[in-house]
């Protein structure tokens, strides 16, 4: 079970860190703080679960941090401690949302108990957005559409999985729904009320990587103007999906190991350990095995990711999908006007094998639907290379198309096929070299 996250704002030193140190005692995970302003720098840097505020601080008073909760998307349950003469000010803070106060000087097993209740209440709050944003119109399954058996054992694994702390794996082309694969195991997890916090692992070098995943302390850097929390401290108590990690570099790798092995890691240019509680799912569309084999991807790494490995299938591998997902596009793009699909066209989605799989189907509806001009949509008013059910003709020799087909294959080969690399050496967006790997038919074995 996960450390209730405290902060203990009082001014009088010897009773800070006597709570400090005993809450600490009964396993809590304890920080302080001498006065309001310290005490709210704090709660903008950590997700605390509980507040412990002593009313009269220097620089900014307990009622005026209270107030200046109010503005935080989510703030923590507060206690209040106050003096015998001020209960006034504790029923005031009562009305701005604090869980409880106790007059001083109170019994240490006496916080201790309404720590735990104030902790459970806000857990019970956060549950409870959660499953309302599930039954205001979320779909099972986090929007996955299939009637594939293939995908149906996927579902029921991912019933068996989400419960569990394991980490998971996602294997499969890009184009496949892996992210989607992911949320639906947070949304069925007992971490569906916290953050699911998703990071491409190969949209950013290798430092710019670490800043975000870590987060940096003002002045780490050039550029680092002030202190920011990381992505694996906006994930503690749910989930971090780490999108293509096969594109990590190594030295992120080893970094990245050390805090799934310990739960706990330092900000860029930060001096404290944090602790973190977080399930890792990964997802690549990568050959680990092979990376491994190349020293690419480190072994022990694989091993702490791929407790579960969950293989969805490319879309050419359940074409009783295509109709099902081409309807799903068709009403998702109706803004651009309700059109409907002719027989002939649907043999064309279905005969095609989409290298692209289902991202590839929602762009080539998402077109047709702007450009077809009637209600129906016709077989030529689809791509070529899917009217046809071959893909398209290569560049034609000497084209400007074909010199930057040849450029992107050299600059892949140079980079080992890092993606990430490849798009930041040719200062282009990772999506849109994915598109022109797609479109030129950049294949693997041209750059390996």
């Amino acid at each position: 079970m996960r450390q209730i996250r405290v902060l203990v704002a009082d001014d009088e030193k010897n009773l800070r860190e006597l709570l400090t140190r005993e809450l600490a005692r009964k396993g809590h995970q304890v920080d302080s703080a001498a006065d309001g302003l310290e005490a709210l720098e704090q709660l903008r840097e950590t997700a605390y679960d509980v507040l412990v505020l002593d009313m009269k601080m220097p620089r900014l008073e307990g009622i005026e941090l209270l107030r200046e909760l109010q503005k935080f998307p989510e703030h923590p349950q507060v206690i209040v401690t106050t003096g015998f003469a001020e209960v006034a000010t504790a029923v005031e803070a009562m009305k701005l949302g604090a869980y409880d106060y106790l007059t001083k000087p109170a019994k240490l097993e006496e916080l201790e108990v309404l720590i735990r209740k104030a902790a459970e209440k806000g857990r019970l709050i956060r549950e409870n957005v959660a499953l309302r944003t599930r039954l205001d119109g979320g779909e099972p399954f986090s929007g996955i559409l299939t009637r594939s058996p293939k995908m149906q054992e996927i579902l029921r694994l991912i019933d068996r999985v989400a419960p569990t702390d394991s980490a998971v794996l996602v294997l499969g082309e890009s184009g496949t729904g892996k992210e989607l694969v992911a949320r639906a195991i947070h949304e069925r997890s007992p971490r569906a009320a916290r953050a699911f916090v998703p990071i491409h692992c190969g949209a950013l070098p290798g430092g710019v990587l670490e800043s975000e995943l870590f987060g940096h302390e003002k002045g780490a850097f050039t550029g680092a103007v002030a202190t920011k929390p990381g992505l694996i401290e906006l994930a503690d108590g749910g989930t971090l999906f780490l999108d293509e990690i096969g594109e990590m570099e190594t030295d992120s790798q080893v970094k990245l190991l050390r805090v799934l092995e310990m739960g706990a890691f330092f900000r860029v240019g930060g001096t404290r350990s944090r602790s973190v509680d977080v399930r890792v799912v990964a997802a690549t569309n990568r050959d680990l095995g092979e990376a491994m084999r190349a020293g690419h991807f480190r072994q022990d790494l694989y091993f702490r990711i791929n407790t579960i490995a969950v293989q969805i299938p490319a879309l050419r591998e359940r074409r009783e999908d295509i109709a099902l997902l081409a309807q799903h596009f068709l009403e998702q793009s109706a803004a651009y006007g309700r059109k409907r699909i002719s027989p002939k066209a649907m043999a064309c989605l279905e005969a095609y094998d989409w290298p692209g799989n289902v991202r590839e189907l929602h762009h080539a509806l998402e077109r047709a639907v702007i450009l077809t001009p009637g209600e129906e949509i016709q077989p030529q008013d689809l791509p070529p290379d899917i009217q046809y059910g071959t893909p398209g003709a290569a560049p034609a020799p000497g084209s400007l198309e074909e010199l930057e087909r040849q450029h992107i294959i050299s600059t892949l080969r140079q980079v080992g096929g890092h993606r990430g690399k490849a798009s930041a050496l040719l200062g282009i967006d990772p999506k849109t070299l994915y598109r022109k790997i797609l479109a030129y038919h950049i294949t693997p074995d041209l750059y390996r």
